[in-house]
Formats: C-alpha cells, sequence, structure tokens
C-alpha cells in the first residue's frame, strides 16, 4: 500500500465477537424488562381504557410481532452494533439510517431515565415494606435511581459476558415468582375465595361500553413501552457469534415470550383486582400490581419479594438500556467521525468504555434536572420519560420497517435473493399499525401540558437528526463509507448518497482479520 489515504484495520475501531446466542437473547430480555413493565406499564393503559388493559396488550403484541418479522429477516442477513442505524442505513440509505438511529438513541436514552427512576419507585416502596420509614421520602427514589445509574456504568463497561448472565438470572427469578402468584389468583378467583370477592370473567377482554375502540390506541403507548428494548440484541451483532443465526431467534423469540407474558399477566391482574369499577380504580392506583396481588393473595412477604425483584430487575433493565445506548452511539459515531469521539473501547473489556460513560452520565444529569426544576414525584418522570421514548421508538420502528419491505422485496431479489411473500405484508402492516398509533396519540391534541410537552420534545429530537443529517452532507458520505466496510453489513448493496452532493474519494481498506 502506498497511498496516503489507504487506511489499516485499527483506523476503525471494531468490538470482539465473544458472545454465544444465550447473551444475546440475555440483553433482549432484560432489555424489555418484562417483570418491570407487567407491575408499572399497565396501571397506564389502565387510566384510558379501563378493563379492556389486555386487549390493548393483544394489539401491542401484534404491532411488535409485525416489527419484529423485519428484523428477524434482516438481522439473518445483516448485522452491525448500530442496529436500525446500520440495518435501515443499508436498506434505504444512510440518512434515513442516522434517523431511525436517531431515533432510537433518544429512545434508549429516555429509557435509561425511565428504569432508573422506577429502580427508585420500587426500591424506596421495598424500604417502607422493611420498616425503614412509614411515608416514603419525595427524595428517596432519586436518590435510588442515581444509584442505578451508577450500578450501569460500572457493570457497563466491563465484560458484557459477565452482565448478560446476572441480567438474565435476574430476570428469571422474578418472572417465576410473578407467576406463581397469577397461579393463586386464578385459582382463589375460580374457586370463589378471592378475598374480595372477585369472580372469574373474561370481560377484561372486551371494549368497555363508554369507550371507543379507537381508544385502544391511546393505551397501546404503554403496551409498546413494555416491550422496548425487545430489539436490543441487534445491537451486538459485532460481539454476537454466528449473529445472523442468534441475533434473529433472541428478537423475535423475546416479542413473543413477551406478548404472552403481557397478555396473560395483564388479564390476571385484572382478574385479581377485578373488571368492575372498583377494581379498575384499584388495578389504575396500584404502585405495583403484582406485589399489591402478592400480598391480598399470599402473603404479605411475597409482595414484598415481588416488590424487591422489581426494583433489581429495574437496575438490569437501566443496565441492558445502557450496552444497547452505548453500542449504538459508538456506531453512529464511528460511522460519522471514524476514530474520533465516542470510540474509545476499553482494552481488557472491549466496551465502548467513552459512549458508556456518556450516556450514563447524561442520563444521571437529567434525572438531577428535572428533580430541580420541574417535578419532586418520581412518578412523573417515569410518565414523561417514557411517553417520550415510545414516540421516538415508533419513529424507529416505523423507518426499520419501511426499510425491510424495500430490501426484502426490491433490493434483496436484484441480488439473486428472491422474498418470501409474507416479506411482501408483514412489514406494511408494520408500519400501518405503527402510523395509526402515532396519528392516534397526537390527533386530538392533548389536553395535558404535560401531553403536549412529551410530543413536543420528541417530534423535536427527530427534527434535529433530521437537520444534522441533511445539513451535512459530507458527513452522509462519510458514514455510507464507513458502512459500506463494516464486516457485518457486507453483501447489504453499496449505499447511495443522492447525486450531485459532494464526495470524497475512495478509501481502501485492508480485510479485517476474523475474530
Amino acid at each position: 500500500m502506498s497511498s496516503a489515504t489507504e487506511r489499516t484495520p485499527e483506523a476503525q475501531p471494531a468490538l470482539r465477537r465473544t458472545l454465544a446466542t444465550w447473551a444475546a437473547v440475555s440483553l433482549s430480555v432484560a432489555a424489555m424488562g418484562a417483570s418491570l413493565a407487567i407491575n408499572l406499564n399497565p396501571q397506564g393503559a389502565g387510566a384510558v381504557v379501563g378493563r379492556a388493559v389486555p386487549l390493548t396488550f393483544v394489539l401491542a403484541t401484534v404491532g411488535v410481532l409485525l416489527v419484529a418479522y423485519g428484523f428477524a429477516r434482516i438481522c439473518g442477513r445483516l448485522s452491525h452494533a448500530g442496529s436500525v442505524f446500520g440495518l435501515t442505513s443499508v436498506t434505504i440509505g444512510p440518512r434515513a439510517g442516522v434517523v431511525a438511529g436517531w431515533g432510537l438513541l433518544g429512545a434508549y436514552l429516555s429509557f435509561i431515565i425511565t428504569t432508573a427512576i422506577t429502580a427508585g419507585i420500587f426500591g424506596a416502596d421495598f424500604l417502607r415494606v422493611l420498616g425503614l420509614w412509614t411515608t416514603t421520602p419525595d427524595i428517596a427514589p432519586w436518590i435510588i435511581a442515581l444509584g442505578a445509574v451508577a450500578v450501569s456504568l460500572v457493570l457497563g463497561v466491563a465484560p458484557v459476558r459477565t452482565s448478560m448472565k446476572t441480567l438474565l438470572w435476574v430476570e428469571i427469578s422474578t418472572t417465576a415468582l410473578i407467576l406463581l402468584i397469577a397461579v393463586v389468583v386464578i385459582i382463589r378467583v375460580a374457586s370463589g375465595h378471592a378475598p374480595g370477592g372477585q369472580t372469574f370473567t373474561l370481560d377484561m377482554f372486551t371494549v368497555p361500553p363508554d369507550i371507543g375502540v379507537s381508544t385502544l390506541f391511546l393505551g397501546i403507548v404503554f403496551g409498546f413501552l413494555s416491550f422496548a428494548g425487545f430489539e436490543a440484541s441487534a445491537s451486538l451483532g459485532e460481539e454476537t457469534k454466528n449473529p445472523r443465526r442468534a441475533i434473529p431467534r433472541a428478537i423475535f423469540g423475546v416479542a413473543l415470550f413477551g406478548g404472552l407474558f403481557y397478555i396473560f399477566g395483564t388479564a390476571v391482574e385484572m382478574l385479581g383486582f377485578g373488571t368492575d369499577a372498583a377494581g379498575v380504580k384499584a388495578f389504575a392506583g396500584s404502585a405495583s400490581l403484582f406485589g399489591d396481588l402478592g400480598q391480598l393473595y399470599v402473603a404479605s412477604a411475597i409482595g414484598g419479594l415481588v416488590t424487591l425483584g422489581t426494583a433489581i430487575s429495574a437496575v438490569g433493565c437501566c443496565l441492558a438500556t445502557t450496552v444497547a445506548a452505548s453500542r449504538l452511539l459508538f456506531a453512529m459515531n464511528r460511522g460519522a467521525f471514524e476514530s474520533r469521539g465516542f470510540v474509545k473501547i476499553s482494552a481488557k473489556s472491549r466496551a465502548p468504555v467513552a459512549a458508556t460513560v456518556f450516556v450514563t452520565c447524561l442520563g444521571a444529569g437529567l434525572i438531577v434536572l428535572v428533580r430541580l426544576l420541574l417535578t419532586d414525584t418520581a412518578f412523573n418522570l417515569f410518565a414523561w420519560s417514557g411517553t417520550i421514548g415510545t414516540l421516538s421508538l415508533l419513529v424507529a420502528y416505523g423507518l426499520f420497517s419501511a426499510g425491510a419491505w424495500y430490501y426484502l422485496c426490491v433490493r434483496a431479489p436484484r441480488q439473486g435473493q428472491p422474498a418470501a411473500p409474507l416479506d411482501y405484508v408483514v412489514p406494511v402492516l408494520a408500519v400501518a399499525l405503527i402510523g395509526y398509533t402515532m396519528y392516534r396519540n397526537v390527533a386530538p391534541w392533548p389536553d395535558t401540558a404535560a401531553g403536549r410537552a412529551n410530543i413536543v420534545i420528541a417530534a423535536v429530537w427527530i427534527i434535529i437528526g433530521v437537520a444534522l443529517i441533511f445539513g451535512a452532507p459530507r458527513v452522509a458520505r462519510r458514514i455510507a463509507d464507513s458502512l459500506n466496510r463494516d464486516e457485518g453489513l457486507a453483501g447489504g448493496g453499496n449505499l447511495d448518497v443522492p447525486a450531485g452532493e459532494p464526495t470524497e474519494p475512495p478509501v481502501r481498506y485492508e480485510e479485517t482479520p476474523a475474530q
């Protein structure tokens, strides 16, 4: 090599393939945080759709499985640490990829805050159960939330394999306890021994007379929030052995498990509290759904264990989201600026240290600012950050699904890879469902200031991403060149930048040695 423009593999920071399929599954399981979501998210839907909460989760499950189909099909051919950033860049183009990645990054940053404050809420409640205080101090959840972010930082720069084992076992243990409580609730209600005289019914799968079917799409946001992170294993595309087999299995398997778990779990919750007006009110006002059911139907100690397990699960979810966010930021930064910025990798753990430090410090800083300037109620931060993150997430999912259809049905067939019959239909249905959900949540315009602010913040975040990429054509060119060289995207076809825009001289790279 004699040209100054030729570079060696060291110019492209790389992660190391050390993870088995179970590790990819662990990240998606932990990021989704099913045991956490089933205890706190359904109340938000209950306040909107009443007893029909399980129906909103049926709709959310359908939507997520449609999106998961696209992920499974695309990740079966392509893999990248940037998740939807790299994948959408290949399927549609680098500009769309950056917007999708930017939306997903905004969602992950929001969910770091959401899961951290959730750990604070449940952790503070567990300390109350232990008798440390009778009335939880307002500041307690916030302090515990900052502790959760600190734990995520420490473990986030450690070897990924160790973190994944911890996350998987915490989630398995808490989920098993929840399922045990669910069985007891069903038995006691069906046998006529429910503590509040609740009777067995399937009314929760019907729409109440005073609620329109379209209203279900207002509650579905909390369903999508519960699934958030199911695709996180895609961010391990450069660290997983045989990613084109492991990651599709992880993504689709976790989505299917989550759907069944949420539908069953919310149905049991409504059954346990009751589907009448009093039961729905108690359901919506619960601080820990299965924690309260454990106390009512089993024993107070069981409820405390669920609360503790949920708090630990929330910390694990915060860690998993941190891992996914740091890989996404690492990949986007690498594509735009190559060896500058958030690309420092630990020599020992091979984790993206600079990106991990940035996302956790930003999350902690925002938690402090919200506490000082906006509210002292921890649940407000949970609701706000969760809604903002979900709206940003839906933008990323929508762009990815559109790109999946284009790649599977147009680009791949040109390369000799024919489309499957479902490829023509499933991604289109995903885009339609996501689009209607987003429309239904902005029209009519929310009555509350917080509801309007959540939409505006999410919209501004996406607009900033669009403005950045369209205002910097050379960056788009560099991203395209970088992605064309990335190992996991090889064979995806050259990425194009619109004709007439400035380009840079081609750069030849040596082949990266197999890891």
